[in-house]
């Protein structure tokens, strides 16, 4: 896979990218320097992250719309180690039950992995006003979730939750007993997610400004390019474009299948004077 990934989008392709978009942001940030602070933090949360952007043949089938798709990266966009965060875990109270939880916590000692257990039937009952789950969302730096509760929790956390993204409860795969809770916890906080949408255009957050830097940017990159093609249907078949972008930056193209279905193996790449005017046109935003 990794020889297939770097045949198919080049490195350089993915620098040039990450260098525009990490230089247009430095461009940004000294432009709202200028103006009043509050400008500057009326930034919404989350558009400090760079997004991989991938664009589908077709639409995805239903079921791979329902949960979201842990990917794993190799740095994390965490702010801080996570054994510095306050972190909430979500069970549903029938497979992996908060007690079973709370136990594998004890045993650990030290510092936890997980400051608060939540049963999804407290969800429910204590979190049912929008003000309380606005302060349950300000109370933690991250959510996780057993698996089997993931599908229910976009209608018990509602848009409070879904609508930034930005701290949707990461899927961890967690055993009855929660023997696994630490090394889950500790993989999920080095992953990022994939909501696939009900149309074609999908994101990944792979790069943070401040926290990653363009090296470790470009290896998330192809991170995650290798889970996101293992999820897609048809693998690389089945993507028509690879774009890098923030969230109010022009996406910058990295991959583009070019080549009608079938004519070839769909490693078309995105013509260089094309990629070179989309670089170049970035940073003079």
């Amino acid at each position: 896979m990794a020889d297939s990934r770097r045949e198919r989008i080049k490195e350089e392709t993915v620098r040039r990218a990450v260098n525009a978009l990490l230089k247009w942001r430095q461009k940004k940030l000294q432009s709202n320097s200028d103006h009043e602070e509050e400008e500057a933090e009326e930034e919404s949360e989350g558009d400090d992250f760079i997004y991989l952007s991938l664009t589908l043949k077709k639409v995805p089938p239903k079921a791979l719309t329902l949960a979201p798709h842990r990917i794993p990266l190799r740095h994390s966009l965490l702010p801080e180690h996570h054994s510095s965060l306050n972190l909430c875990l979500i069970v549903d109270g029938k497979k992996v039950t908060a007690e079973s939880a709370l136990k594998a916590l004890a045993a650990q000692g030290g510092d936890p992995s997980v400051n608060q257990v939540l049963k999804l039937s407290k969800l429910k009952s204590d979190y049912r006003s929008f003000d309380s789950k606005k302060r349950l969302y300000d109370s933690f730096d991250a959510f996780f979730a057993a698996e089997n509760a993931v599908p229910l929790l976009p209608k018990v956390l509602g848009k409070v939750f879904y609508k930034k993204k930005s701290k949707i409860p990461v899927p961890v795969d967690l055993r009855a007993d929660c023997s696994n809770l630490e090394e889950e916890i500790e993989s999920a906080c080095n992953s990022s997610l994939l909501c696939l949408s009900a149309g074609t255009c999908s994101a990944v957050r792979v790069g943070r400004w401040g926290v990653t830097e363009g090296g470790e940017i470009i290896e998330n990159v192809y991170e995650a390019i290798d889970r996101v093609v293992g999820i897609v249907p048809r693998k690389w078949a089945g993507i028509k474009c690879f774009h890098l972008k923030f969230s109010d930056s022009l996406a910058l193209p990295i991959y583009e299948h070019l080549q009608p279905s079938g004519e070839d193996d769909g490693s078309s790449l995105v013509g260089e004077k094309r990629k070179r005017g989309v670089f170049d046109s970035a940073t003079k935003k």
